[in-house]
């Protein structure tokens, strides 16, 4: 049976959806969660919620604990995790408020811890599909069943923040191939994969980053009046989408088993 957890902002910071929720006070080996994760039902649905930044947005990307809360969602039994973010665009046709499920990343950090394998373990993850194709499947066919503008496929580049970047940054960004931007997928999906959970990102189009000399240039202010507006359209989505996870035969699972040295 699949446990669904939800990490992220968006509307789902503070889980009001949940019936019968309560929070779950639990200890990991690698420090404290983002916040107290929050179990409970959706539509029948057994799920688990943590706000990665924490409950009042106070937890900058680079000091995430992003091994504390991976750990805390595969403690907590689940099998599948949809990671809800804000992203930039970095292509004319993300417009805000579009939806973009990305099928790949490219890691600009330089700060965070990457890996559950420290001492005599490395474990050298695949990471060739680094999202779970069978749930951002699902996640695809919902919006396009909703009639939400959004997009089934994408890179997305995780810089380390908390600054956004320069234009000539913004510029090589487009110029790599990346088609959006944000502050968390890097470690959490690769993470996830170590977990050996199903992971996929609903990653929301706020702005179009600096790259773009007509809008105005992204700051926080017009991020969070993006996420604001747009906010239920993802709650829309998620909700109609969590019926439909099942647990499946996903090499999202076995991965970590056949990679530790």
């Amino acid at each position: 049976m699949a446990i669904i957890g939800i990490i992220g902002g968006t509307g789902f910071g503070n889980p009001d959806f949940l019936e019968n929720s309560c929070t779950a006070k639990l200890h990991t080996p690698y420090g404290a969660p983002s916040c107290l994760p929050v179990t409970g039902q959706c539509n029948g649905v057994s799920m688990v919620t943590i706000a990665r930044h924490g409950a009042a947005h106070t937890i900058a990307p680079s000091r995430v604990n992003y091994r504390a809360n991976i750990w805390a969602m595969k403690h907590l039994g689940v099998t599948h995790l949809i990671a809800v973010t804000a992203v930039g665009s970095l292509r004319e046709e993300i417009a805000p408020g579009h939806i973009v499920f990305p099928d790949q990343f490219i890691d600009r950090t330089a700060c965070r811890a990457a890996t559950f394998y420290e001492g005599h373990e490395v474990c050298h993850i695949p990471m060739a599909e680094p999202f779970c194709p069978g749930l951002r499947q699902i996640l695809a066919d919902t919006a396009a069943g909703l009639g939400l503008a959004h997009h089934a496929a994408g890179t997305v580049i995780t810089i380390e923040g908390p600054r956004f970047s320069t234009r000539a940054e913004s510029r090589m960004f487009r110029a790599w191939g990346a088609d959006i931007i944000n502050m968390s997928t890097v470690p959490e999906v690769v993470l996830a994969r170590e977990a050996g959970i199903c992971y996929a990102t609903a990653a929301m189009s706020t702005d179009y980053d600096c790259w773009h000399a007509s809008e105005e240039p992204v700051t926080w202010e017009l991020i969070q009046k993006t996420m604001d507006r747009n906010t239920a359209n993802m709650r829309r989505l998620l909700l109609a989408a969590l019926p439909q996870i099942r647990c499946g035969s996903c090499n999202c699972r076995n991965d970590a088993a056949s990679s530790i040295l």
